[in-house]
């Protein structure tokens, strides 16, 4: 019996690591944000209906150009490229910002995720600055929401799309507070990863305006 008692234990291969069956109760080295859907419910299904409401609008502007086309045609040489072209980088570029935010939270860098969110903020800022600056370049060059098919269709889209990014505009603020109070951390930042999703399903739909007024007619 004492022989017994002191033979040490040998651990069953099962327990080895390195072994099949090894880490079956050992947390999962995998990050939490693998395998699952960024965000929560409520933000997709806010996403969800932006995508039916910009799907209905663009059904119309195909139903509009298909029975005014030259209007289409000559509507779209009026409008400046130019602001059409700084939208879109602006769009794309804080869409970038706030991507790299959530990645720096994920690695529990939450300076370096503040920063790349205001930076993301700032950027979003100058959309409304430029669509201001491109409708008052609009209406001193006398296009107006009554100067033809065209125009109506396209400040109805585009004020729409901003209306929606004004939205997004709050959520950065709101996310900025609660990042500034210390809410999220690499375990829980499901809010910033909301804000992304919808914005990112923002600067999508922007994309699909883009070529469909400044380009492709």
């Amino acid at each position: 019996m004492a022989v017994a008692a002191i033979v040490p234990t040998v651990p069953s291969a099962s327990s080895l690591p390195g072994t099949p069956g090894a880490d079956r109760n050992e947390p999962s080295a995998l990050p939490a944000s693998k395998g699952r859907v960024p965000g929560n419910t409520g933000i997709w299904v806010g996403i969800t209906c932006e995508f039916v409401e910009f799907a209905l609008l663009f059904c119309v502007y195909f139903i509009a150009r298909a029975h005014f086309p030259e209007s289409f045609e000559e509507g779209a040489t009026r409008l400046s490229k130019l602001a059409g072209t700084v939208i879109t980088l602006l769009m794309v570029t804080s869409s970038y910002f706030i991507a790299c935010s959530v990645i720096e939270m994920r690695r529990d860098r939450r300076r370096r995720s503040l920063l790349w969110l205001l930076g993301g903020l700032l950027l979003a800022l100058g959309y409304p600055l430029a669509k201001f600056l491109e409708f008052r370049w609009n209406l001193a060059h006398g296009i107006t929401g009554e100067s033809g098919i065209f125009f109506t269709v396209y400040y109805y889209l585009t004020l729409t799309h901003m209306v929606h990014a004004i939205w997004g505009i709050l959520g950065m603020l709101w996310v900025i507070v609660r990042h500034i109070l210390g809410i999220y951390s690499a375990e829980d930042y499901g809010g910033l990863e909301a804000l992304a999703s919808y914005w990112h399903a923002t600067d999508i739909i922007w994309l699909v305006i883009f070529p469909f007024f400044y380009v492709l007619v």
